[in-house]
């Protein structure tokens, strides 16, 4: 943390601002706390957030979990980037806990990132933990590097799917996962 304190407060230096002033005398610390909070995930372990949480069934049918919400950081500005995850499963023999599949999602967005890749992860990493016949995932989130700087267009909202197997294959599969996040 010491390292990160030191960096932060070099940060506000060179944007000309004093470290010293009252306001920003705890700032270094409070930004360093946060920036770990925030990339958290490279800390976590996947194998040990789904070991306790895949069940037998014998249900084969859809299991959708929508608006599951996110936070995330752009690789590209160290800036934040936020929406809702939707997510489609086909289990094949085993379903995941409800609450890690938003664990999932928390710990691949708790990284620097870009919403492509999160959208696939989270979709690989469901398919290959459960064996599930297909994953359907859909992002749609705000970016603030787009919203604060740059073109500062504020109603974008860009989407971003991931569908494998089934939802790939079938496109009735994949017509009703859309049409039931839709509604």
């Amino acid at each position: 943390m010491q390292k990160l304190e030191s960096l932060y407060k070099e940060l506000i230096s060179e944007i000309n601002e004093d470290p010293e002033r009252e306001g920003l005398l705890k700032t270094p610390h409070r930004a360093a706390k946060a920036i770990r909070y925030l990339t958290s995930g490279y800390d976590m372990d996947l194998e040990a957030l789904l070991n306790s949480a895949m069940f037998s069934s014998d249900i084969d049918d859809m299991v959708i979990v929508k608006n599951i919400e996110f936070y995330s950081l752009c690789e590209h500005h160290l800036l934040p980037f936020f929406g809702n995850c939707h997510v489609a499963y086909i289990p094949q023999g085993k379903v995941l806990g409800l609450s890690k599949i938003a664990r999932i999602i928390e710990l691949f967005s708790r990284r620097l990132q870009i919403q492509e890749q999160l959208t696939h992860q989270v979709a690989e990493c469901i398919k290959s933990s459960i064996n599930a016949l297909g994953v359907g995932v859909i992002i749609e989130a705000r970016h603030m590097c787009m919203m604060m700087r740059g073109i500062e267009k504020q109603n974008s909202i860009m989407k971003t799917s991931a569908m494998l197997g089934s939802f790939r294959e079938d496109t009735k599969t994949r017509s009703e996962f859309l049409t039931l996040i839709h509604n």
